[in-house]
């Protein structure tokens, strides 16, 4: 029973550091193809993305109760999930700015013509009913509101943005979680070794005072 104990450690502590080393593979390999295809963008923050010079634009466009980020990607690139995260920030206020400080859910679908109903208007003054729509003269559709659009654009981009930096941040707890496996399997075959090697210690005195015994009686 204590050989199966002890071949059981060993095979227990092995199982834990291959499953480490495979996590942290993963792990790396993840982060690495996340801050490739950030790197394959091309993406440069803009001049203005320092907290200080946008907060003096969002003053500037009157913007209120806007989140301003504390990160600066001025003239950086974008490379890996944290500047990723911080371009994506920044890019909610250049977003509100375009828009008048209205989000999609406040703002309409056309452009509304003179006279239309306060019932049928949005916050930011458009129309989501078409009937109260401006028409474009060539198309004869309704004219679509292009804050709107800009909003739209801007959401998906800094959805992707942030899902990156989730990814990051997903991959270096993935590599954190490995390293507590290697770390864990690798004392697992230590104590089993150091367990075995005192039970052998012990044997060996105990024979040794065995044979002193009776030698001393011989």
């Amino acid at each position: 029973m204590k050989k199966v104990l002890e071949i059981g450690g060993f095979i227990s502590g092995a199982i834990l550091i291959a499953f480490g080393v495979a996590v942290i593979a993963l792990g790396a390999s993840g982060r690495s193809t996340v801050n490739s295809n950030l790197k394959a963008e091309q993406i440069t923050g803009t001049p203005d993305m320092t907290p200080a010079l946008i907060k003096a634009e969002a003053a500037k466009a009157g913007l209120k109760n806007v989140s301003f980020p504390t990160c600066s990607v001025a003239g950086k690139a974008i490379t890996n999930g944290s500047t990723a995260r911080c371009f994506a920030q920044y890019m909610r206020i250049h977003a509100l700015d375009a828009t008048g400080g209205y989000v999609y859910a406040q703002m309409g679908m056309y452009l509304a013509k003179p006279g239309t109903p306060k019932a049928d208007l949005t916050p930011d003054g458009a129309t989501s009913n078409a009937a109260y729509a401006q028409i474009d003269p060539k198309t004869n559709q309704p004219v679509s509101n292009g804050a709107r659009n800009v909003w739209v654009t801007e959401t998906a981009l800094t959805t992707a943005l942030n899902v990156s930096f989730m990814a990051s941040q997903l991959s270096l707890f993935s590599i954190v979680v490995g390293l507590a496996l290697l770390l864990t399997g690798i004392g697992f075959v230590v104590l089993d070794y150091v367990a075995l090697h005192v039970r052998r210690e012990k044997k060996a005195t105990e024979a040794a005072a065995i044979d002193t015994r009776k030698a001393a009686l011989a």
